[in-house]
């Protein structure tokens, strides 16, 4: 037996599950049992994406919605009389909660006599068995799979099986909402279904479809990842005009929902869910007049704020785009905090109507580029350098995304040092070995890294070059003893007249070296001026004569 609590609760969002844990906790305090009904049990044992959340109570409900409101669920749409109610939950999750009820009709078509029921009842009364599947939250009973109809053998069939003769009689919505199903699940009509959908047809029973119940049916198209897709199935059947008359002769642009549906795509691989109501029911109306599109939207029962919303989204969407793709917005900073601020309804506006432009160029970077960056920022590197939590904490965060928009600070290996920098921290200077401050070293003690007196190698005499001769410079040690070489054999100490020339020897190859100047020509010019005395004067000194008397 599959364990339907285990899958539920691994493929339900966070804030879904959040959700879930509150009704729970709720109708246990209340004393209530609470199952999850209709499409998420349907969805989830498809392997579709679970949407939204239905609850169904058995006992009345309205203490539970009124604690809902109180943690943040905003109520859109109520009918008190038969106790449903229509939720965005905190989290921005769709969902609702209604009692579990029974539908008595006296005659086939007529108006039902609501009576309050168990919840097996409250399956059967259904319009499908897909959707005639629960699951028991309750604590003695968590996880059971309820299904009285045999919903499960349907979706195996991939089949839309009606459950009653009189379902299409009693409720005519329900054509749509089987072309609906088939759309959505890649479902077909069952045998039976399909002659009792054509007989329907016949006796246009499509043409008595409440308002109510296709606005309904209008809010579930603008939750639909493809309402295109739902649209063109209605239009094969000719039941456009079953959701408002002028629909029948001035039909949607089926191309904006497909542009529609990839701009919805594109934000949520980014993280990002649209509300789109605003947006598809804009499209869904583009052709119609404007007295007519406010007669329809009258006709579906929305709301003064709703419609206000649908009218003003397109003119807003406008100046959105302008201001984008002005020269104020050139900096990435200031397109991302200007995308930050606008809703996600006139961003998908704007990726439909305008998807080349240039503002459009700079959301797909926003999705892209910009808000995965946003979600990596280095918050743990900061606290581990030390960084408290605080104003001058967010500000570090903000200068270095703002660096990272303008492609610095990409290499991970760069991060700790840009955050010291932006952090104001400085690295510690290395520290220097610490001199001997201990007794001086006994110099009676021999060092074995220092060489022996045997080891030692002499002095090599120095070798200048004066003129064309190779001399030999003396040692400042045999200048000073005035023995020549220094060896122990000795030597005849040179005569006045030879000291004098080695004098004259070495100053005159002290003059050779340039002076040091900043003009290099003039200093070349200098130093071959100097040569020339240099030679002068050694020709002078010496005679140019060899010892032999003979000149070179």
């Amino acid at each position: 037996m599959p364990d339907y609590m285990y899958q539920l609760e691994s493929r339900l969002l966070p804030e879904q599950r959040a959700v879930m844990i509150r009704v729970q906790e709720l109708s246990q305090e209340m004393q209530l049992n609470v199952y999850l009904t209709g499409g998420a049990v349907r969805d989830l044992i498809s392997g579709m994406a679970i949407r939204d959340l239905d609850f169904t109570v058995e006992g009345n409900p309205s203490r539970m919605v009124r604690e809902l409101e109180k943690g943040g669920a905003r109520i859109v749409y109520d009918d008190e009389k038969k106790r449903h109610s229509e939720f965005v939950f905190a989290g921005d999750v769709d969902g609702s909660i209604e009692e579990s009820r029974e539908d008595f009709y006296s005659a086939p078509g007529g108006k039902p006599e609501v009576r309050w029921a168990s919840i097996t009842d409250d399956l059967r009364r259904r319009d499908f068995s897909v959707n005639a599947i629960a699951i028991s939250l309750n604590q003695a009973s968590r996880g059971l799979l309820l299904d009285p109809m045999n919903g499960l053998a349907d979706l195996e069939r991939k089949e839309i099986r009606s459950l009653s003769i009189h379902s299409f009689t009693n409720q005519p919505v329900r054509l749509l909402r089987a072309l609906f199903y088939c759309a959505r699940l890649g479902l077909k009509l069952e045998q039976r279904t399909s002659e009792w959908f054509d007989l329907a047809i016949s006796r246009e029973l499509q043409e008595s479809i409440d308002g109510g119940a296709a606005g309904l049916l209008v809010r579930q198209l603008c939750r639909e990842e493809n309402p295109g897709a739902i649209l063109k199935a209605w239009d094969s059947r000719k039941l456009l005009g079953s959701l408002f008359p002028s629909l029948g002769r001035r039909k949607p642009n089926l191309e904006d929902f497909a542009r529609l549906a990839k701009a919805r795509e594109a934000m949520s691989g980014s993280g990002i869910r649209p509300r789109l109501f605003a947006t598809v029911v804009h499209y869904l109306m583009a052709r119609l007049p404007s007295r007519e599109r406010a007669e329809a939207m009258k006709h579906w029962g929305f709301s003064a704020t709703e419609s206000k919303v649908t009218d003003e989204v397109p003119s807003e969407a406008y100046r959105f785009r302008n201001l984008l793709q002005s020269r104020k917005m050139e900096a990435p900073e200031e397109a991302y905090r200007l995308l930050v601020r606008t809703s996600p309804t006139v961003i998908a506006f704007v990726l439909t109507e305008w998807s080349t432009s240039g503002a459009a160029m700079r959301i797909r970077n926003y999705l892209t580029k910009w808000h995965p960056l946003r979600l990596n920022l280095p918050v743990s590197e900061l606290s581990a350098l030390g960084v408290p939590s605080g104003p001058k904490f967010d500000e570090v965060i903000e200068k270095f995304f703002v660096m990272q928009l303008r492609g610095r600070a990409r290499d991970p290996e760069e991060r700790p040092k840009i955050l010291k920098k932006l952090a104001g921290i400085k690295d510690e200077p290395s520290k220097k070995p610490k001199p001997d401050k201990g007794r001086r070293k006994d110099k009676s003690v021999e060092d074995p890294a220092a060489p022996t007196p045997k080891e030692s190698v002499p002095a090599q005499p120095v070798k200048t070059r004066i003129g064309s001769r190779i001399g030999t410079a003396k040692l400042p040690s045999e200048r000073k003893s005035g023995s020549g070489g220094g060896s122990a054999a000795g030597h005849r100490r040179k005569p006045k007249k030879k000291q004098r020339k080695e004098r004259k020897r070495t100053k005159l190859t002290r003059e050779v070296a340039p002076p040091k100047r900043r003009d290099a020509k003039r200093s070349a010019r200098k130093q071959s001026q100097r040569m020339v005395k240099v030679k002068r004067k050694h020709k002078k000194t010496y005679g140019g004569k060899k010892r032999g008397g003979k000149r070179r």
